[in-house]
């Protein structure tokens, strides 16, 4: 924003909260100083975090304890999402002046060699690797119990997603990132649609497949459903290269049909497009309509926003149902469970382990996600774009009233806002959000260049553009 906007703007601002004059202009633009730098300040932290779970290696694992004084050690086990989330954070850091273009380079060279060596099938990463050697794994480090080589529809999407954003920040990796992507074909997971059985034939994203069967696999007894839930990052990806229908978009479910068990009876009704009979479905959240997740948190809703701007191409209807999501998350912890904190979504149980925490009253699975106390500051992240002010204000609640956040590593995973138990881990996935969120917030578009040209501008953008919710 150059000077006159932002001049306008904080005179608008302070008018509408009843408050004129110099003063008032002055308060306005100190408060937006004063955010901005804090903003900056847990960018910078974060991205240590991130440092710090990043192995000699190049791959950035899926955790490290940080509740000791000394060097945290990273875990052993990663992910094609950590390591995404770790390409991606290297790039925000230095599109905000945190690291210079030539430690990116280094760093992204880094992972990209470690990517190359890393065992794969069907042009796709398996779920799990040793961090430290790139080594598929067979047994889980921390229980020891074994492991079936898996590829995740959901977790590749992360991979190639970060894989893209590092080449378009630094042209050097270009060629050899196009190779990587050369065999990621995301029809791999798709079952087109059969008309005479839609049920065998949904049109839809199977959840993935273990190689270890003849031909494809075998695969995962659910497809990936629900619109409105991370996975939609594989369906745009597919779109966008080609390797999907472009109908794929319309063959997901806004909601269950009402004929089916969920959450909640839902509201609306059918509509074609595009020659797909689509149930434009909704639920209704303390009299606010909006399209539901599957379980009910914050990341299903709103971490592929931080990358595929669809509140933009689609502001009467991605860009309503997400406003209205973040506020249904607000109330539920503000006024309906009366925490005094908010914002719910997977992540380290405070206690250990890790678990699903929502809203289950704005997500489909009848079983859903509870809050049950569980504040994960993640979460106001991703509401940043939504609810600036107060999800700055619940950060430093959080940080404030727990000590949910420290200098070193940035904010803890979770904090059990009933008991005040806060967790001793950050998580590559949910520090990998927040760094998205805020160079997003800090310099906007930043992550998106490359979800913004070729088949995104040419078949996502029109897509979402005829997208019609029911809310």
């Amino acid at each position: 924003m150059n000077r006159r906007r932002f001049l306008t703007a904080a005179t608008a601002a302070a008018a509408a909260a009843g408050v004129t004059g110099p003063s008032a202009f002055a308060d306005t633009a100190s408060r937006a100083a004063s955010d901005t730098e804090t903003l900056r300040t847990w960018f910078e932290a974060t991205y240590r975090s991130m440092t710090a779970m990043t192995t000699a290696f190049g791959l950035t694992a899926d955790k490290i304890d940080v509740s000791g004084t000394g060097t945290p050690v990273p875990s052993t086990q990663t992910s094609p999402t950590n390591i995404g989330c770790g390409l991606w954070s290297t790039v925000a850091a230095a599109g905000l002046g945190v690291i210079s273009p030539s430690v990116m380079h280094d760093r992204l060279v880094r992972t990209v060699t470690a990517v190359e060596r890393l065992e794969r099938a069907h042009g796709f990463w398996f779920n799990w690797y040793d961090a430290h050697d790139g080594s598929v794994l067979t047994t889980w480090p921390e229980s020891g119990s074994t492991v079936r080589p898996f590829l995740s529809t959901v977790d590749n999407a992360w991979l190639v997603t970060g894989l893209k954003i590092a080449a378009d920040a630094d042209p050097a990796l270009r060629p050899r990132i196009a190779r990587l992507l050369d065999g990621a074909d995301w029809s791999y997971y798709y079952t087109p649609f059969d008309p005479a059985d839609p049920f065998a034939g949904p049109g839809q994203m199977r959840g993935g497949y273990w190689p270890d069967k003849p031909g494809k696999g075998e695969p995962t007894g659910h497809h990936y459903g629900a619109l409105n839930t991370e996975p939609r990052m594989a369906s745009y990806l597919g779109i966008a290269d080609g390797s999907l229908p472009t109908d794929h978009y319309w063959h997901m479910y806004r909601t269950l049909l009402p004929e089916w068990g969920q959450e909640q009876q839902p509201g609306g009704s059918y509509v074609t497009i595009d020659g797909v009979r689509v149930w434009q479905g909704h639920y209704t959240y303390r009299g606010r309509k909006l399209v539901p997740t599957w379980g009910g948190s914050m990341f299903e809703a709103l971490m592929v926003p931080l990358f595929v701007p669809e509140a933009e191409w689609s502001p009467n209807s991605w860009g309503t149902t997400h406003q209205r999501y973040v506020r249904s998350q607000i109330e539920h912890g503000l006024i309906e469970e009366k925490y005094g904190y908010w914002g719910f979504s997977p992540a380290n149980i405070p206690e250990g382990g890790y678990r699903e925490y929502g809203v289950d009253a704005i997500g489909m699975q009848e079983d859903g996600y509870n809050s049950l106390g569980v504040v994960t500051p993640h979460a106001s992240f991703l509401a940043l774009p939504q609810a600036p002010e107060e999800a700055i204000a619940n950060l430093r609640a959080l940080a404030r009233d727990f000590g949910a956040y420290d200098d070193r590593y940035g904010f803890r995973d979770s904090v059990n806002v009933t008991t005040g138990r806060v967790s001793d881990f950050v998580l590559a996935l949910d520090q990998g959000m927040i760094a998205a969120a805020l160079a997003q917030h800090l310099r906007p578009g930043l992550l998106q260049r490359p979800f913004r040209t070729g088949g995104f501008q040419s078949r996502v953008r029109p897509t979402l553009a005829k997208e019609r919710f029911s809310i």
